[in-house]
């Protein structure tokens, strides 16, 4: 498949760099000129789990430059959430005859691009690879993930099938019947981990044992999971059952509770929130697609967001430089939610 990964961050560069390494061809676009020389220069190289590899970089470009005359089957979209909307314009041009999007994104930006271009023309995809970058053109592969990858509507499809085969030569990619469900099951756990954790400028170790971690920790997730219930999805268990021990519509805390966090925490425990990093640059979050999606939901379906609208509006100030990350912040928005 003639495929172009838009977007050489971690998990564009990993993707791009585990597919090359197995023999497969792959076109690169971005608009990071400095990474774009740097990869031209000493190529894609990536350390850690799967193996290290080096690999001289395909054919990569400003994505304009591929506007004139060039076709693709697959584009893969690696970017921030808001980059792909702002890209999307510029793709339409790209895609050739049965050709297919995949957004591997957050929150609902597969479906905002199925509604540009047609469901026929996205599938939607999710990522648990644990991937940093270091440096441009150096990747480090942080554990054994995979790429989750689906059809909108809820179903398998040999399309599916067939881009998970391609991509499959490079990294591990899995198919599922139930993609919106995937995508609220990832939903609860940035809403939660994620967010919070880059809040707090802490692992989720560092600030779940803080009372006021626990508690906010408990009733965010609580509240988003009240909300995907509501739209319909059927969230399905990726690192844990989505929903939690003896639920009633609140967290009920216990042995059980306790033990199910500690899943969570074997799994993300310790890893540094990538929120927390585009704090550090200087660069925008994707907090309008992950519990800014929550709290639009919410509006529509009239359930309450109280602790996802402080959440944005924490993220909002934080990136505007009128807060500094903190566990105190995570009291201000308790308090203020109640």
């Amino acid at each position: 498949m003639r495929t172009l990964i838009v977007g050489i961050g971690a998990l564009g560069g990993l993707i791009a760099a585990r597919m090359q390494a197995s023999g497969c061809s792959v076109w690169l676009a971005t608009r990071n000129a400095e990474s774009a020389l740097a990869l031209r220069r000493s190529g894609l190289r990536v350390t850690g789990v799967g193996g290290d590899v080096t690999v001289k970089v395909p054919d990569i470009a400003a994505l304009d430059n591929y506007l004139a005359g060039s076709s693709f089957d697959l584009i893969v979209l690696a970017t921030k959430a808001q980059d792909a909307i702002d890209t999307a314009p510029r793709l339409a041009g790209l895609l050739g005859a049965g050709g297919v999007l995949l957004p591997i994104q957050n929150g609902g930006v597969s479906q905002l691009l199925a509604d540009r271009f047609g469901v026929e023309r996205v599938l939607g995809g999710l990522s648990n690879l644990g991937a940093t970058m270091p440096a441009p053109g150096v990747y480090e592969q942080r554990n054994a993930g995979h790429l989750l990858i689906g059809e909108l509507g809820g179903r398998k499809s040999a399309r599916a099938e067939r881009v998970s085969r391609w991509l499959g030569r490079g990294v591990e990619v899995r198919v599922t019947p139930n993609l919106p469900g995937a995508i609220w099951s990832k939903l609860l756990l940035n809403c939660s981990v994620t967010t919070l954790g880059a809040i707090a400028g802490r692992t989720m170790r560092r600030y779940i044992n803080l009372p006021e971690g626990r508690e906010l920790f408990d009733r965010t997730y609580a509240e988003t999971l009240l909300v995907a219930r509501a739209t319909g999805a059927r969230p399905e268990p990726m690192i844990v059952d989505p929903v939690p021990p003896e639920w009633n519509g609140q967290i009920t805390r216990g042995a059980e509770h306790d033990a199910w966090i500690g899943q969570i925490l074997k799994a993300y425990g310790d890893l540094k929130p990538s929120m927390l990093q585009d704090f550090e640059r200087g660069r925008r979050t994707e907090i309008d697609f992950i519990n800014g999606y929550v709290v639009n939901l919410g509006r529509q379906l009239k359930i309450p967001t109280p602790l996802n609208e402080a959440i944005v509006e924490t993220v909002q100030a934080i990136t505007g430089r009128h807060l500094a990350s903190g566990p105190v912040l995570l009291t201000r928005i308790l308090a203020g939610a109640r």
